[in-house]
């Protein structure tokens, strides 16, 4: 089974930066889209970055010209770089191939936890 696994959050006052990293196991990401996403508390979760094979990249409005989303096949993992961090950022960042179907979101890791304190 796929494992995914995510790491670099933790807490930060608003302003500030953090280092997203997702490494993959079972799963080459240089043939897949691969999201990043976020769960606020009491939200859904939603997806606010993007990156394609081909390494063209999405954002979500909320967090365009803050977030940088970036790969590196070699290493099969996939980055997400924020900056100008609000605390409207606070949540839970998960990594995972998309489309999310039946099959992915079996594999939903355990994500890491961002608190931007304001």
């Amino acid at each position: 089974q796929v494992q995914l696994v995510e790491s670099g959050g933790g807490l930060v006052q608003a302003g500030g930066s953090l280092r997203l990293s997702c490494a993959a196991s079972r799963i080459l990401f240089r043939f897949n889209t691969v999201g990043w996403y976020r769960q606020a508390p009491g939200k859904e979760r939603e997806l606010v970055a993007s990156i394609t094979s081909g390494r063209s990249t999405n954002y979500a409005d909320s967090v365009k010209d803050r977030f940088t989303i970036s790969r590196d096949n070699a290493k099969n993992m996939v980055f997400l770089q924020m900056n100008s961090l609000k605390p409207e950022d606070t949540g839970i960042y998960f990594c995972n191939v998309m489309p999310i179907t039946t099959i992915t979101a079996q594999s939903w890791g355990r994500g890491t936890q961002v608190t931007v304190s304001s």
